[in-house]
């Protein structure tokens, strides 16, 4: 999985600065809410999102590790939005999830976290910040693509 990380994740998360994964993120965050908002199925469209916002706020934690939090070994489970709420509230949840990425992202420029630092993905072992950030992009944009649309 490794050699997976680095040609599908690493590679190109290094081919943009923060800034550059921070518009890219918001960009991509509108457009999955702009799916979700007008989807067939609310139902399914909730546990997409639910999923999406679960992967996302683990991924969070694991960036933060690169701020300076303790490593932890956990699945993303714990992080999911409860499965009681409407597709308008798994939405917003989503939009606070994506706000709290970009926020990281001006912690990690601020920070100057580069390439030589890594946290560790359960499947994908080390990967560096923008590499976090890479897969955080397109594990939601690709997760999004079940949104049926009407």
């Amino acid at each position: 999985m490794g050699a997976v990380a680095s040609l599908f994740v690493e590679r190109p998360g290094r081919a943009k600065n923060y800034d550059e994964w921070k518009e890219a993120l918001a960009a991509n965050g509108a457009a999955i809410d702009a799916r979700a908002a007008t989807a067939k199925d609310p139902v399914q469209a909730s546990k997409v999102l639910r999923h999406i916002s679960g992967i996302e706020r683990w991924g969070q934690r694991r960036l933060r590790v690169l701020l300076g939090e303790p490593p932890i070994a956990d699945e993303y489970d714990e992080y999911r939005p409860g499965t009681d709420l409407s597709l308008d509230e798994q939405r917003a949840f989503f939009g606070e999830t994506r706000g709290a990425t970009l926020t990281l992202i001006d912690q990690l420029k601020a920070a100057r976290i580069g390439d030589d630092v890594t946290a560790p993905h359960n499947d994908f072992g080390p990967l560096t910040a923008r590499g976090w950030l890479r897969y955080l992009d397109i594990h939601a944009s690709m997760e999004s693509k079940k949104i049926r649309r009407r």
